[in-house]
């Protein structure tokens, strides 16, 4: 890692603590990552009195101080997430949003899980434009703009836009197995929403001139694991997508998570982010399709025949979901919640070291456990593996993971030397 961009954590007073003693926002490169924000009321530190509604509104407000707090506005955000308990407090969510986003809309991604930290019914995190990056003293790029786009060949929703890039990235709106003729979920089992959740994804890409193997990052959000091998038959159908991808067998980093229920009732949503290599204008010429997407894998690490461990793309490097598995023997390192936290951080440094990096280059850790109680355990192993600047995170309890795991964690990485440019532009996928 060289020392032109350099990773930037930031805590807001007037903000209440992010849980595990997370960062509340680090800044690299031209992002922004938001730890989730609980609605805690700043000034006594516990939840907010009042239901759903009024614990919207403080973890809106929570984050509104966060960004106001790094000299930033709303409207800067690119990507918001929401979780919520149940499926019946979405309405109210959704009408207390709109009076925080009147004109623009981010990218959105909404889910129902088992449990939140403190008993929470919603948690809600951020991603945001950062367009002035992080080399020390220096504007960079500061004059880069967002590009907001939506087509008709996929679902919209009056609450979120389809697509929104900024620099070299684009993020794109979970997506959940809508027609988008008739507006409503389409015919058939998880075989076939799948498919249709991914040919939603296929059309955004397509309408916005970006092929469907630029995809870096993919999160699949299933209502049952046990659906897992019609997840992986399916998804080998639309990866690799291109020549030069099968070439190589590329496939993007991977998470996928059981969440309690999705909008509509429906049994898959998934949400992607979209390498984005000419930037947004103004733009050099030069600059345009000149960024390469490089995957890596290593055998220290356990493997994945539909994922790559890590797709580094530009400043950042995305890392596909790691269970507590130990390599030697493809089982579970334990049933203890501590062996297990820390062999996924485990995986992760291995990942990173493969690939000349440290943990302290990690931005942002999404924690998914199967018991929201052993938070504080999980909290003391990170402060180990985090001795000096912590990255942002988030925490959320689900109903099951993958091999009856307790736990199990992806990261986003800062990339300080970014990705060579594709000079041959034949050999994109390295």
């Amino acid at each position: 890692m060289n020392k032109l961009n350099t990773i930037l954590a930031r805590n807001i007073d007037s903000v209440p603590k992010a849980i595990c003693g997370f960062s509340q926002t680090v800044a690299f490169s031209h992002y922004n990552h938001l730890s989730a924000q609980l609605p805690i009321d700043p000034k006594t530190g516990n939840l907010v009195n009042g239901g759903i509604k009024e614990q919207t509104i403080q973890s809106l407000k929570n984050i509104e101080s966060i960004i106001k707090g790094i000299n930033h506005v709303m409207s800067d955000i690119v990507r918001m997430t929401i979780f919520t308990k149940t499926l019946k407090d979405i309405e109210i969510v959704k009408e207390v949003y709109k009076t925080f986003f009147s004109n623009y809309l981010p990218t959105m991604t909404i889910l129902v899980v088992k449990n939140i930290p403190m008993g929470s019914l919603v948690q809600i995190e951020a991603v945001i434009t950062y367009g002035e990056g992080t080399i020390p003293n220096s504007p960079q790029a500061g004059d880069l703009i967002k590009v907001v786009r939506n087509t008709k060949t996929a679902p919209e929703c009056v609450l979120s836009s389809q697509s929104v890039a900024f620099s070299h990235y684009n993020n794109i709106s979970a997506q959940l197995p809508i027609d988008p003729k008739t507006n409503k979920l389409v015919a058939g089992g998880i075989k076939e929403q799948l498919k249709q959740t991914f040919r939603n994804v296929k059309n955004i890409l397509e309408s916005i001139d970006v092929p469907f193997d630029d995809i870096v990052k993919t999160n699949i959000y299933i209502k049952d694991l046990n659906n897992m091998e019609h997840v992986q038959n399916v998804y080998k159908t639309f990866f690799p997508d291109s020549a030069i991808a099968r070439a190589v067998g590329y496939f993007p980093a991977l998470s996928i998570i059981e969440v309690s229920d999705l909008l509509l009732g429906a049994l898959v949503q998934i949400e992607v982010i979209v390498s984005h290599g000419d930037g947004t204008p103004p733009q050099e010429i030069e600059d345009r399709h000149g960024i390469v997407i490089k995957a890596n894998n290593t055998d220290k690490s356990p493997i994945n025949c539909i994922s790559s461990q890590s797709v580094a793309f530009s400043h950042y490097n995305n890392i596909s979901m790691q269970l507590p598995i130990e390599v030697s023997t493809g089982k579970l390192v334990s049933n203890e919640i501590e062996e297990q936290t820390i062999k996924c951080l485990e995986n992760i440094k291995n990942i990173l070291e493969n690939i000349d990096h440290k943990m302290e280059d990690i931005v942002k850790l999404n924690i998914f456990v199967k018991d929201i109680n052993y938070i504080n355990l999980i909290s003391k192993n990170l402060k180990d593996f985090f001795p000096k600047t912590m990255p942002t995170g988030r925490i959320i309890e689900i109903n099951n993971i993958e091999k009856n795991a307790l736990i199990q964690i992806d990261a986003i990485v800062s990339n300080g030397e970014g990705t060579p440019p594709n000079i041959t532009r034949t050999t994109k996928y390295k």
